[in-house]
């Protein structure tokens, strides 16, 4: 049933559980972002690539073994992906480090995640299940969830190991194939996951894999008339091309678009928990996640003592190579390392004030695309480091009076992904977090430790649908009613 799966080729596609060469026979170089050079590369995959790859899921879909396996045997395979995962995890712990520049700890703990997302996924295939509705005497009516069909998964840079499973494992549970884009600037581990998921057993075509840019792999993926359903994990305005294009094909998409994510932390908060959750939750992958608390929204009451212990901390705050394994590592890219300064010293023109900064460590390369991290006090509620997603290791603070402030503050974003509420009043808590407007509240914590069960995703421009937990499996499945009239 499946051909023997080639080493590594990083400078391939992967159809049909096989390496070939990219049909354009170009490649992109992999530049390592703790050191700026370039250590390996990838095919420049493209439209040709792409209509290959669909070809081959929608066989595998319709025609081919995957699509006659019960749903059992799908979780099966599912959970065998995750455990080989697991015995692999050295090995893609360093891939993934060096090719995102993350700590090892962190490198880690995505390499453990990703199995995680295969065993919960593989757990629930045979658990999702349809109803029977009551209806009009004589009929039996009952709905049952099935397949979209060929599912195009475009990934990001910023976890490429996280979001494989994320969102890979959720479609192929329903019953999927699956076409994947990786992001160009990090993609080197989900290459060797694909490998991995064919030495598990899973059919050809059930997985394929066209590395290239945005712009070209990326766009014929999405703009592709076979595809059944879209997953895009990016920035908003290329989410709004994605959409557009799903929209011309009719079919749906998920978009998780990123985020302005508030701490909001009352005068009777648990002090200490509260500091430390503010720092890890901007220090977390060079705050190159969605999901960062990016903004600190604090009572007044405890503005100078708060400010004061936090500048402490940041400043022992230290940013380094993933084998120097310390808090933060660089920023992906020489271009996104020169957005966050830009908007740092727009920032300062405007008025921010610096309140804190960490350092670089000693020995990191200053070739590296490193960025200190910052803690900034904002006036003006308006202002752009308040409002917009700046993906790096800079945190906006500004002060509120009470608690109808509070909540107007953490809702005046055009964001609306997550956000932290920390009080010791249980009935404050419960009352801002379901004012907020957000995809996910954490109340006295926040993020969970990742929360592989816990669903996902954003309002407003945060994007639309979720990943994560069993709200994944009902956006890559489609219900259909059946009406049975048996009089």
């Amino acid at each position: 049933m499946n051909q023997p799966v080639q080493p590594l080729a990083a400078q391939g596609v992967f159809i049909d559980n096989t390496w070939r060469p990219a049909a354009s026979g170009r490649t992109l170089p992999m530049i390592a972002p703790a050191e700026g050079v370039a250590f390996a590369a990838i095919a420049a995959g493209g439209k040709e690539d792409v209509d290959a790859a669909v070809a081959s899921a929608r066989h595998a879909y319709e025609e081919g073994a995957w699509g006659r396996l019960a749903a059992t045997e799908r979780g099966r395979l599912l959970t065998k992906l995750g455990r080989l995962i697991e015995d692999h995890v050295d090995e893609i712990t360093a891939i993934e480090a060096r090719d995102t520049g993350k700590p090892m700890k962190q490198a880690r703990a995505d390499a453990v995640a990703v199995a995680r997302y295969f065993e919960y996924y593989g757990g629930a295939a045979d658990k999702l299940h349809g109803d029977t509705i009551p209806y009009a005497n004589g009929y039996f009516v009952a709905t049952v969830y099935e397949p979209k069909g060929v599912t195009g998964h475009i990934i990001p840079w910023n976890y490429p190991v996280q979001m494989f499973g994320r969102t890979i494992a959720a479609s192929l549970a329903v019953g999927n194939a699956c076409v994947m884009k990786p992001a160009e600037d990090a993609c080197l581990a989900p290459l060797r996951l694909v490998e991995l998921a064919a030495e598990a057993g899973f059919p050809e075509g059930a997985l394929n894999c066209v590395p290239g840019l945005g712009e070209e792999a990326g766009a014929a993926l999405a703009a592709h008339p076979d595809v059944d359903f879209l997953s895009f994990t990016g920035s908003p305005e290329v989410g709004t091309l994605v959409q557009a294009a799903a929209a011309r094909n009719h079919i749906g998409c998920t978009l998780e678009l990123g985020g302005k994510s508030p701490q909001v932390v009352f005068a009777d908060a648990d002090y200490e928990a509260a500091l430390a959750s503010v720092v890890a939750a901007i220090v977390q992958n060079a705050g190159q996640t969605c999901s960062a608390g990016s903004r600190l929204l604090l009572d007044a009451k405890i503005w100078d003592r708060f400010m004061a212990d936090l500048a402490l901390r940041f400043a022992k705050v230290t940013a380094g190579a993933p084998e120097m394994d310390r808090d933060l590592g660089p920023v992906i890219s020489k271009v996104q390392q020169r957005r966050i300064l830009g908007m740092v010293a727009a920032a300062e023109g405007s008025g921010a004030k610096k309140l804190a900064e960490g350092q670089i460590a000693a020995g990191a390369s200053t070739d590296g695309f490193f960025v200190k991290p910052a803690i900034y006090g904002v006036e003006n509620p308006t202002a752009p480091l308040l409002r917009d997603e700046v993906f790096g290791p800079i945190l906006a603070a500004i002060r509120f009076h009470d608690e109808e402030e509070a909540v107007r503050l953490a809702n005046s974003t055009d964001y609306g992904l997550v956000a932290g509420v920390w009080s010791a009043d249980g009935a404050r808590a419960m009352r801002v977090a379901r004012r907020i407007k957000a995809g996910q509240v954490f109340v006295n914590n926040y993020g969970a430790g990742g929360g592989v069960e816990l669903p996902f995703g954003g309002v407003k421009k945060s994007g639309h649908g979720r990943e994560k937990g069993f709200a994944a499996l009902h956006d890559f499945a489609a219900l259909k009613t059946m009406v049975f009239k048996h009089n």
